[in-house]
């Protein structure tokens, strides 16, 4: 049954996951990121106050969270094969996960954002810095330990999500996990592939947890 073919078929299970998880994740932060910091200064409490825009992105950010991630890729699979001209596969599905994970980005940016100490803020502020000043030098500079955590935890989320799209033909190791061991019934290759995801999240929380150690300055 372990034959080179299946040997080889779970290692571009692992390149395609990967390709997924980490392309999704940086699609996902250059929208989420910018909607996170929106939110956070145009929250009531924030440096910019604008209840209009708030209420809007806070709207978008909560539909899109509220749907379930395998609804979401059935749901936009015309957007998705207008971009990639495919409804299938790990490039095609990289676009229902970077839409699921940008709201999740988004607010857990705010939140880091809105851990920063306001006095901090208060002290640029009196030395007459601007918005983006303070955007940039001050809030991203000092959450960016939390920002990094997030992202942590981000990634696995995105990984978990690219599972799932297996349930469609979306590839990677869940596609593998669903055809071998669903349909067919190789219990063994399904397992496989489960450890497998498993120890890549492992090292996705192990390596983001010692970047943002290392970037902490609280710490001596």
């Amino acid at each position: 049954m372990w034959t080179k073919e299946v040997i080889w078929m779970i290692v571009e299970g692992i390149r395609d996951t990967l390709y997924m998880t980490l392309v999704s994740t940086l699609f996902g932060y250059l929208l989420g990121l910018p909607m996170g910091i929106t939110l956070a200064v145009t929250d009531k409490n924030g440096i910019k106050p604008n209840a209009v825009v708030y209420k809007i992105l806070d709207v978008i950010a909560n539909i899109v969270r509220s749907i379930p991630f395998l609804i979401l890729l059935i749901l936009i699979i015309p957007f998705t094969r207008f971009l990639v001209g495919k409804s299938y596969g790990s490039t095609a599905t990289i676009v229902p996960l970077t839409i699921a994970a940008a709201p999740f980005i988004a607010r857990m940016v705010e939140s880091s954002l809105n851990e920063v100490d306001k006095g901090v803020i208060e002290a640029a502020q009196s030395m007459g810095a601007g918005t983006f000043t303070i955007i940039w030098k001050v809030l991203l500079v000092e959450a960016r330990t939390s920002i990094l955590v997030g992202a942590t935890i981000a990634t696995g989320t995105i990984l978990g999500y690219s599972a799932m799209a297996g349930t469609v033909g979306g590839g990677g190791l869940g596609d593998i996990a669903i055809r071998y061991g669903y349909y067919r019934y190789q219990t063994d290759i399904m397992i496989v592939t489960v450890i497998l995801l498993v120890v890549l999240v492992q090292i996705f929380q192990t390596v983001g947890m010692k970047l943002s150690s290392r970037l902490d300055k609280r710490k001596v």
